[in-house]
């Protein structure tokens, strides 16, 4: 890792090395994501059926955390993209971020949408607990918001194992709520991702139309250029010619005196 913050592995010193290698390693995780998403969509189908146990919990926080973190890997590789130097292919190079920065957008919002759906589903577990176990909170759900335990509800857990709910129960409805807040957390860094894309493709798209804006310049101030010159090498050309005619002019008055003078001397 760099001073600046950027992973010197995938640089060289060359922009189109680098560039190129940015672009698979940012490929490869887009696929990864896709990957894992599909096996977090497996395990969320087998929530709340026989099958659903601790283990397969455990992987689902494991798989979504992975996720989570070739999320953020990816976003700081697609800012080091953008950042390479590209004067002779800037055209070319932003046209591949738009093609990464939209294919990472894709895996990022399926991505979004399983944890949504898994949130949902350690929601309706807690809640069913909370029922078998009878667990009443006393606190509206439109008054807790997201979260279906408040941290006061959380400090009366101990005072209402006396009032017939076990251990077991709230260590288990403790846990899964942690699981919610942790999603709700992870969904909110999948936001500002989104949000973060959406001004490199902006700065992106400005950078590039202010370069395209001079090189258009230069081209006029080239043409113009052009066409002083060619009016100058006009202008030298029509001197010259009125220089030679005044010359054969001279001349032929000069020939037309002298045969005068000659003349004069003769008679």
């Amino acid at each position: 890792m760099s001073r600046d913050g950027k992973d010197d592995r995938f640089l060289t010193g060359d922009p189109s090395q680098d560039a190129e290698q940015l672009s698979r390693v940012i490929t490869s995780n887009i696929q990864k994501i896709g990957w894992h998403s599909a096996e977090i969509q497996r395990i969320l189908n087998q929530l709340g059926k026989p099958q659903d146990n601790a283990e397969l919990r455990k992987q689902l926080q494991q798989k979504q955390q992975l996720v989570n973190h070739l999320a953020k890997e990816t976003e700081k590789y697609i800012k080091e993209f953008g950042s390479l130097a590209a004067v002779n292919e800037q055209r070319q190079r932003k046209l591949q971020k738009d093609r990464l920065v939209a294919e990472f957008t894709t895996a990022l919002t399926n991505f979004q949408r399983i944890q949504r759906e898994v949130a949902e589903k350690e929601k309706e577990f807690v809640a069913r607990v909370r029922a078998g176990s009878h667990l009443s909170t006393g606190v509206p759900d439109s008054q807790r918001g997201e979260n279906l335990l408040s941290l006061e509800i959380t400090n009366q857990f101990q005072d209402q194992v006396e009032d017939g709910i076990t251990e077991e129960d709230l260590e288990l409805i403790k846990e899964r709520e942690n699981a919610i807040q942790q999603l709700e957390s992870d969904i909110l860094d999948i936001n500002e991702i989104f949000k973060d894309l959406g001004m490199m493709i902006h700065e992106q798209g400005d950078l590039v139309d202010s370069i395209e804006a001079n090189v258009e310049t230069a081209e006029v101030h080239v043409q113009e250029a052009n066409q002083q010159l060619s009016r100058a090498a006009e202008y030298q050309r029509k001197s010259r010619k009125k220089i030679c005619i005044l010359i054969i002019v001279l001349l032929i008055l000069a020939v037309v005196v002298g045969l005068i003078i000659w003349a004069t001397v003769k008679k």
